[in-house]
Order: structure tokens, then C-alpha cells, then sequence
């Protein structure tokens, strides 16, 4: 049987108070929906079938995936109204995975358990939770055997129901064919007078089948989100968890409750994260590998060894390893760093690379540059890189030493084992082994009187 997996994302989440759709909040700076998605297709389906309304073409624009179709319900009437909407792409053959653009955190294992539940003779599973305060829940209301009979929602169950633990997830995997004849045969004749997708439990039992049920591991699994609050109480879980996973991988953490994750991060033995740093993208820090306070790494590879202190901003680079960055350093996109290469506070390098044992320790940017070893940046030095409309590229050999304040004028090039003096502005090839530098006369002006305020 082919996987069909039906997402339904058409909710306009009021509650959130905002102007981007609900499925469209961030989670970990990835929209909620998205994350669904990246778990459907772990799950190898045929198809995934986005249900969307409200926002449906800011939805279409953000979310871009090659095995996903989607289909409009112009009219929100119901869960079970959501589902008809994708009739046409369901076959009679297929098991139909139900998930929602809300709950985004469900495990691919989680997943796969309630799928091995359905058969011929059980063709249809639900994922169901036991909650301490089950309010806003439709409650699993099972007979004297313990098989499932039907699910009441909150608004239209009496005390007795109302007193259940057991929920409904809305997660459910269900034989193509009969959920198309169940859906066919769905009336909105209750308190909201909706089409609810739960009134098919009752249809499979009345039918005389079984209803199979499993369970997630954790509650966050199963978490849904319909406001600002519930969307940072579920940011702030999730966070916990990712860095309970760096941990695991051998990662010390100064305080796991302040870090965030917002890509994918893989660490090394020995690592230490300090508090409040941000990963974004992909990042790999190797063994040893230590980060301060306030630093922010997105795309990042970092070699052994290395340290990175505080408030250090780093985005799509390479560094080698035994290296010390910043604090208050700046490492812009297409930076590669060999090992041992110091790079100082305040200051600022883009699209270089740095040969092994350089330094570049205070106040200085360097931008487009190719920097051979052992090179030593003064202070306040610059690559003046760009014309006003053209970039051009500076060129630094091994061993040459570079004296605070000064300006290299691109395109230009500093031969091996150069000094420059401070304060020079270079504008021609500098030849090796040679000192070179560029000064106005130093006059003293004998007589000069300071000038006075005017009264």
C-alpha cells in the first residue's frame, strides 16, 4: 500500500495575533509547518497533501517542497471537512497518515508505530495521550473491554466524559478506502456544527472493527500551538531538548536553559558552549572546541581546539584549528582560517583566507584577501577593497609584517617576508624582504599660537 500523508494547514490561528499564518510561526526560526513536513518525508510517502486556507498563498510562497501538492478549503468547517478536501488525491489502496501544521514536534518513530497498526482487519489507528488536565481535548471514551468507541470533543461531552484522562492526539493512520466511504457519510450536526474527522471512530466501530492506539514517548510530541504563549512555552521545550542532544554528543553546557538552536549542530568530545549563543544553519564544532558568552555562529566549521570568545559573530566560514577568535570579532561569509590563526577583538575579515600562524589582533578589517603564514596585522590596518562600484583583491605573503594604521589599496600585492610601515598607505606592489612605507614630511610649526574662543 502507497503512504499518503494529508497535513492539514488551513486554521487561521486569531489567537496569534498576527498577519502570517499560524502554520508559518517560527519555531527554531523554521516555520511550524515546515517542521511537519521534514518528518513526512522521513516517512517515504508517495505524496504529502497540504490542506491550506487562510493565508494560502503566503503559505505556497514560503513553504517549497518537490514532493508536496496542496489543496484549498475555502470554507474552515471542520477537521473532517479538511480531509475531503484532499479526497481526489487518496485511493482506495493507499494508508492515509493524518498530521496537522500546528503540531509540529511528533517523532518519525512515533510515527512509524502507529503506521505498523493498520491492517485489513484494523483500518484505522490512533496516536492518543493520557494529560493531567485534558481541557481542549477530545477524550477517548472506551467500553468496559477497553476498545476505543468514539471520541467526544470538549464542547459536546457530559461530566462523566469530560472527567476522561485519554485524548485525542488527531494523529490517526487510516485505510484509504474506508475513510473515503466514512468521510462521505460525516454530518455537522453538533455544537459547532462542523464536520468533525473524529465522528469516523464511531463509523469503524459501528462497522464492527477494532480500533488500534499507541502512544508517543513525550507530551511535546503531541503539543499544538494557537497562541504567542503556547508558541514560546514549546519554543523553550524544544530548545531544551536540542541541547540535551548536544550534551548526550559530549557537549558541556554553562546553562542549557540559555542557548538556542535554530539549525542543525554537531559537536565533538569536550566542547563547551558559555551562555546565550545562538547556531544557526549548519555548524560542526570539532573536539575541544570552546565558546564564549553572546556569540552567534551560523554555517559554520570549526576546527580543534579552538576557542571563540565572547559577543564573536561568525557566518559561513571555515576555521582551523587551535585558532582564537575575538572577543567582539566578526568573521563575515567565505572566510577560511588555517590553524593557529589569531584574530582579535573589534575586529572585521570577509571573503579571506588566513594562512597558519597569522594575526590579525585589533581594530582592523580585512576583506578580500588572500594571507599567506606567520603574518602580523598592526592595528587599525585596512584593505581598502572596493572602488565604489568594483571589489578587488590584496594579496599577502608569508611572514610579512603590517604596521598599525595602515591602508592597503586593492588590487594590490605584499611580498614574502615585507614590513610595512605604520601609518602607510599602499597603493603599489610592496617587493619582498623590503621595508616600505609612505609618510608625509613631519613639520613643526615654531611660533603657533592656539586658537582662543571669541567672547
Amino acid at each position: 500500500m502507497a503512504l499518503k500523508i494529508v497535513i492539514l494547514a488551513a486554521g487561521k490561528g486569531t489567537r496569534m495575533r498576527s498577519n502570517l499564518p499560524k502554520v508559518l510561526q517560527p519555531l527554531a526560526a523554521k516555520p511550524l509547518l515546515s517542521h511537519v513536513i521534514a518528518t513526512a518525508e522521513l516517512l517515504s510517502p508517495e505524496q504529502v497533501i497540504g490542506v491550506i486556507g487562510h493565508g494560502a498563498e503566503i503559505v505556497k510562497q514560503r513553504i517549497v517542497e518537490s514532493n508536496l501538492v496542496w489543496c484549498l478549503q475555502t470554507e474552515q468547517l471542520g477537521t473532517g471537512h479538511a480531509v475531503q478536501q484532499a479526497e481526489s488525491f487518496i485511493n482506495a489502496s493507499d494508508t492515509v497518515l493524518i498530521l496537522y501544521g500546528d503540531v509540529p514536534l511528533t517523532r518519525v518513530e512515533t510515527l512509524e508505530q502507529l503506521l505498523f497498526l493498520v491492517d485489513e482487519k484494523h483500518p484505522l489507528a490512533l496516536l492518543t495521550i493520557e494529560l493531567e488536565n485534558p481541557s481542549g481535548y477530545g477524550r477517548i471514551v472506551r467500553d468496559s473491554d477497553l476498545f476505543v468507541q468514539q471520541i467526544v470533543e470538549q464542547k459536546d461531552a457530559n461530566l462523566e466524559q469530560l472527567a476522561i484522562q485519554e485524548v485525542n492526539t488527531g494523529i490517526m493512520a487510516v485505510n484509504g478506502q474506508q475513510l473515503l466511504g466514512w468521510l462521505a457519510h460525516l454530518s455537522n450536526n453538533n455544537a459547532q456544527g462542523e464536520y468533525y474527522l473524529t465522528d469516523i471512530i464511531a463509523m469503524a466501530v459501528a462497522d464492527g472493527y477494532q480500533i488500534q492506539t499507541s502512544s508517543p514517548n513525550d507530551v511535546i510530541e503531541v503539543l499544538g500551538v494557537n497562541n504567542k504563549q503556547q508558541l514560546q512555552d514549546l519554543e523553550r521545550q524544544y530548545q531544551f531538548q536540542l541541547a540535551c542532544n548536544l550534551m548526550e554528543q559530549g557537549a558541556t553546557l554553562i546553562d542549557a536553559s540559555r542557548i538556542d538552536i535554530r539549525g542543525n549542530v554537531s559537536v565533538g568530545q569536550d566542547v563547551e558552549i558559555d551562555v546565550n549563543v545562538v547556531f544557526e544553519g549548519q555548524v560542526k564544532l570539532a573536539d575541544g572546541v570552546k565558546i564564549g558568552a553572546n556569540c552567534v555562529l551560523k554555517d559554520v566549521e570549526i576546527g580543534a581546539n579552538t576557542v571563540i570568545k565572547p559577543f564573536s559573530h561568525i557566518d559561513n566560514a571555515k576555521l582551523g584549528q587551535s585558532c582564537q577568535i575575538g572577543p567582539y570579532a566578526r568573521i563575515r561569509p567565505d572566510t577560511e582560517l588555517a590553524d593557529q590563526v589569531h584574530i582579535g577583538n573589534f575586529v572585521e575579515i570577509k571573503k579571506t583566507q588566513v594562512g597558519q600562524g597569522s594575526k590579525v589582533n585589533h581594530l582592523s578589517y580585512i576583506g578580500d584577501t588572500q594571507m599567506g603564514s606567520l603574518v602580523n596585522i598592526g592595528a587599525g590596518t585596512i584593505t581598502c577593497n572596493y572602488d565604489g562600484v568594483n571589489k578587488h583583491k590584496t594579496f599577502i605573503g608569508d611572514r610579512v609584517f603590517i604596521g598599525s594604521d595602515s591602508q592597503l589599496v586593492a588590487p594590490v600585492s605584499i611580498g614574502d617576508d615585507a614590513t610595512i610601515g605604520a601609518g602607510s598607505t599602499i597603493t603599489k606592489t610592496a617587493p619582498e624582504g623590503e621595508l616600505t612605507l609612505s609618510r608625509a614630511k613631519q613639520l613643526t610649526i615654531k611660533g603657533w599660537q592656539k586658537p582662543t574662543k571669541k567672547i
